[in-house]
């Protein structure tokens, strides 16, 4: 019997060893042919990144047909489909194209002071969010309110956060690719200096202006959904998540208690 297992084991090792191969590459500028050192490399399907090295060369572990993500800071991301003939061992030469400076008006706003302390204090505003500190990284985020459960069908249509909701139940590995991207160490680092939210977008099928009116719902910021990293982003949408699925259930379980009044 321990024979038979054994082989069971050694064929489902070779098994996966087989089917993952390495993405080997290089990512360029796509002018200069300089090497894009720090590019970020994501396996969409597998949740797997890495990083170039000082070369803009890197190694990821791959299968045809996975999708890969190539982003890099000022340039524009591609996506790559894995194929048989990438996993070859032939190193790939993909080329970023920098994107264009954008110029935006700036607003400055300023507070009236006066010069007396006790005054001044009260014109500067106040943040009225809760900060917390996420483990390993100097910056913080805030923690949004509560979600209201609306009793309207036409608001529950409307409502962003039950369409993250509905996403989660009917594409739980969604929801497992989002925790494992705050989990792992090197995704973590990646995504703490990542801010174009390309990444939330691929997972919560959503565009830029939907993940806005999501945070926005959780009761966050402005200033937050502008300045947060990718990071943040998502350790935001998944306790808005968890905060939101645990009042529905509350609801749920008040709803089953049988009245006392008979």
């Amino acid at each position: 019997m321990q024979k038979y297992l054994l082989l069971i084991i050694l064929f489902l090792s070779s098994s996966i060893l087989f089917s993952q191969k390495k993405l080997k590459g290089q990512i360029v500028h796509s002018e200069t042919k300089k090497p894009l050192s720090a590019a970020h490399i994501l396996n969409l399907n597998t949740v797997v990144g890495t990083i170039t090295n000082e070369n803009g060369l890197f190694e990821l572990a791959a299968k045809t047909n996975d999708t890969v993500l190539v982003s890099y800071l000022g340039f524009s991301s591609i996506k790559l489909r894995v194929t048989n003939d990438l996993l070859k061992g032939n190193e790939v030469i993909i080329s970023l194209v920098e994107k264009p400076e954008e110029v935006k008006e700036v607003v400055i706003k300023s507070t009236k002071l006066i010069g007396i302390l006790e005054v001044d204090v009260k014109q500067v505003p106040k943040d009225r969010f809760t900060r917390i500190h996420i483990n390993g990284l100097p910056q913080t985020y805030e923690v949004g309110r509560p979600q209201r459960i609306s009793s309207s069908p036409i608001a529950k249509l409307l409502n962003p956060v039950d369409l993250v909701y509905n996403l989660f139940g009917k594409k739980p590995k969604q929801l497992r690719k989002l925790k494992k991207l705050k989990k792992e160490d090197d995704l973590r680092k990646m995504l703490a200096g990542k801010f174009d939210r390309e990444v939330m977008m691929e997972y919560l099928e959503m565009d830029k202006q939907e993940l806005t009116k999501l945070l926005e719902d959780c009761n966050y910021s402005e200033y937050f959904i502008k300045k947060a990293s990718d990071l943040q982003m998502i350790e935001a949408v998944l306790n808005c998540y968890e905060s939101y699925k645990a009042l529905k259930k509350g609801k749920i379980e008040r709803n089953r208690i049988p009245n006392s009044k008979n």
